[in-house]
């Protein structure tokens, strides 16, 4: 059995493993949350990762269809740089991979003739992946940031608001006198 069918054969146990992995990157709370239900109205963070994890895993066993690999990483990394993960935490969730699937094979499969080079270029396209997923991180951090200085460009100036504030005040101050005078 080559590596591509062991990987194929030892899915389901890979791809909970790795989803554990990547939760714990997450607080303690968030965690359990997304651990409960991967329902895509309900929890759309954990259907997210769940939809997304598994199709990047199918892409790295059938050899990286860019086409597939980009939509899914894109949603991954997306929600990773919403959330304020660092750059490095961002896109550890696919380092991981490498230990979820070592420890999964185990040793005396790893070291069989002939898998330690597939396991090899299995590895390296794990660590093309997180090079591809870090640029679509910094892309995505960059339109954060534009959102907001754009955002920010179109808020009144703090003299403006300030000013309307405290006339304001003064109108409500003075209201209140006659109100006094009147009664």
């Amino acid at each position: 059995m080559n590596l591509k069918e062991q990987l194929e054969a030892n899915k389901p146990a890979v791809l909970k493993k790795w989803f554990d992995a990547v939760v714990e990157t997450y607080p303690d709370e968030t965690s359990a949350l997304l651990k409960k239900k991967k329902a895509q109205f309900t929890n759309p963070v954990g259907y997210t990762l769940t939809e997304g994890l598994e199709h990047l895993f199918d892409a790295l066993i059938q050899g990286m269809l860019p086409d597939t690999v980009s939509q899914f990483l894109d949603s991954i990394v997306r929600l990773r740089a919403i959330q304020n993960f660092a750059p490095s935490e961002a896109v550890m969730f696919i380092f991981r991979l490498k230990k979820v699937v070592r420890q999964e094979l185990g040793n005396e499969f790893l070291q069989q003739q002939g898998i330690v080079e597939e396991l090899e270029t299995f590895e390296s396209c794990v660590d093309d992946l997180a090079l591809y997923a870090f640029d679509l991180y910094v892309k995505c951090r960059e339109k954060i940031l534009n959102s907001r200085q754009m955002k920010r460009k179109m808020r009144p100036s703090g003299f403006c608001s300030r000013r309307v504030s405290s006339s304001t005040t003064r109108i409500e101050s003075s209201g209140a006198r006659w109100l006094r005078l009147l009664t």
